[in-house]
């Protein structure tokens, strides 16, 4: 499918996950400045890291996927930010160099829990940019306790998840690595409310 936001023009094949009511929690409440340096873990189709890199210096953005590498490279083609958008595969903080430190980390993770009714596929990364195993916090937590270190003496994250995969234990894991956090943005459904919450040291 085809897409257009925010002067951008993204395609998104299939595998790969279309930008949706989480992405856009994220993207309206991006809290980014011109000199940052950005790293998005699980870009998907680009979209965060391009409107990102709209205001910002650098962004880097991973993801686990090859389909969605693939993807998000031509995006970042399309919409002619190579210099300031570079894409790297593999899962969470293992593409980063080890002096790599970023202003602002950003994840959109899989945080649905697998045993809510939808039996994941291993095989389907598709299916991966949703399953969060069977808490909904297989990425969500080694990306709290990992974070830190790839952050400036200044740093902030900003992580999305849903109320079915427990914010409360989010926010005593990000104080327990030294963050202050708070939800800074939220969406309710009937089943779930999506929040966006920011961490800070």
């Amino acid at each position: 499918m085809v897409l257009e936001f925010a002067g951008l023009k993204l395609e998104i094949p299939e595998g790969v996950y279309v930008p949706s009511d989480d992405s856009y929690l994220l993207i309206e409440n991006l809290k980014v400045n011109p000199k940052d340096l950005v790293l998005e873990i699980g870009t998907g189709s680009g979209i965060v890291a391009l409107v990102a890199a709209m205001t910002v210096k650098k962004v880097i953005a991973t993801d686990l996927s090859p389909i969605a590498i693939n993807c998000a490279r031509n995006n970042v083609k399309k919409n002619h930010l190579e210099s300031k958008v570079e894409i790297r595969m593999g899962n969470l903080f293992n593409p980063i160099k080890r002096k790599e430190i970023f202003d602002i980390i950003l994840f959109n993770p899989p945080y649905l829990p697998e045993d809510n009714g939808l039996t994941p596929n291993n095989a389907d990364w598709l299916q991966k940019a949703w399953n969060g195993g069977k808490t909904g916090r297989s990425r969500i937590d080694p990306f709290i306790t990992q974070c830190k270190k790839h952050l400036t003496a200044t740093g902030r994250v900003q992580l999305v998840q849903s109320s079915l995969s427990n914010v409360t234990k989010s926010c005593e894991l990000f104080k327990k690595q030294g963050f202050q956090v708070k939800i800074g943005a939220s969406k309710s459904f009937f089943f779930e409310k999506i929040v966006l919450l920011e961490a800070f040291l």
